[in-house]
């Protein structure tokens, strides 16, 4: 596995994560935190999806779009200096 493959991959994890755990925690605070309710797995497995989208995105993403990581859109020189 090569560095950029690697980082690729650390890319996906990392907004993977992201959108399961904000997903799952928008449901348990929609939902009254109740964490023994048959809702709350209902929550989990419905938080599973966007996460999943996710990793279907970032994989397209890794091919079309900026090739060194996850994202859609090409990585601009916003915020760089000359010099």
């Amino acid at each position: 596995m090569t560095p950029q493959s690697r980082k690729v991959l650390v890319d996906i994890l990392e907004r993977t994560l992201a959108a399961y755990v904000t997903t799952f925690l928008g449901l348990i605070i929609a939902d009254g935190f109740d964490l023994t309710s048959v809702s709350a797995l209902k929550a989990a497995a419905i938080a599973s999806l966007p996460a999943a989208l996710s990793v279907i995105k970032g994989a397209i993403g890794s091919r079309f779009g900026d090739t060194s990581s996850a994202a859609w859109l090409p990585r601009g020189s916003a915020g760089k200096r000359d010099g």
